[in-house]
């Protein structure tokens, strides 16, 4: 055979194969399914509503999801919650008020750090009125929000080494935990996602 029918072939069988490798690679981008993992390590008020906001829209979006909770993020898998929020050292939060006409309700209260700290009582204050500034706006409470992650069957992985550490017993958390684990097998789940976030 000729040098040229040869070369010919061989140009015509690479971009042959090069059209089905791109077409098959595409087939396989869109029937795969999206990870996302997410660190939790925070379990305040204002805290607990990314996770699971998060956690369960990916859901929704048909994505697999675990959230890991460890250090004070663990205890948003507690059997009861009692979250609070406090503002104090939280230059990113002034607060506006729930009640009263609208151009008090504009307001931004930017509390000295002071202020918030000599105050008895401002963090339960703080707290109360960001739960009425939720439930006036219409958002879900957490609980709420965490029994949807439950049903789309979310992988809830809690901390195992957090519980030993803090002293808590596996009885104060709720049944539906997925997996007690560590740090390893975390990160096994972290490496082989497609989107890995911390809060």
């Amino acid at each position: 055979m000729p040098n040229d029918v040869a070369g010919s072939n061989t140009e015509s069988l690479n971009r042959w194969f090069d059209e089905r490798f791109a077409l098959k690679m595409e087939e396989r981008e869109r029937n795969r399914t999206p990870v996302l993992s997410m660190l939790v390590t925070r379990g305040t008020l204002d805290w607990a509503y990314p996770p699971f906001i998060i956690g369960s829209t990916a859901k929704a979006l048909g994505w697999d999801v675990t959230l890991f909770f460890t250090f004070y993020g663990l205890g948003l898998l507690k059997k009861k919650l009692d979250l609070k929020i406090s503002p104090l050292g939280n230059p990113a939060m002034p607060m506006k008020m729930p009640f009263g006409p609208p151009w008090f309700r504009n307001i931004e209260w930017n509390m000295p750090n002071l202020v918030m700290a000599a105050v008895p009582g401002f963090e339960n204050l703080a707290t109360k009125l960001m739960r009425e500034t939720l439930h006036q706006k219409g958002v879900a409470p957490v609980e709420e929000l965490r029994e949807i992650c439950i049903e789309t069957e979310v992988n809830l992985m809690a901390c195992q080494m957090t519980v030993d550490l803090f002293g808590w017993k596996k009885d104060d958390f709720i049944p539906q935990i997925s997996e007690w684990a560590g740090a390893a097998t975390f990160l096994t789940v972290a490496r082989a996602s497609d989107v890995c976030l911390y809060t």
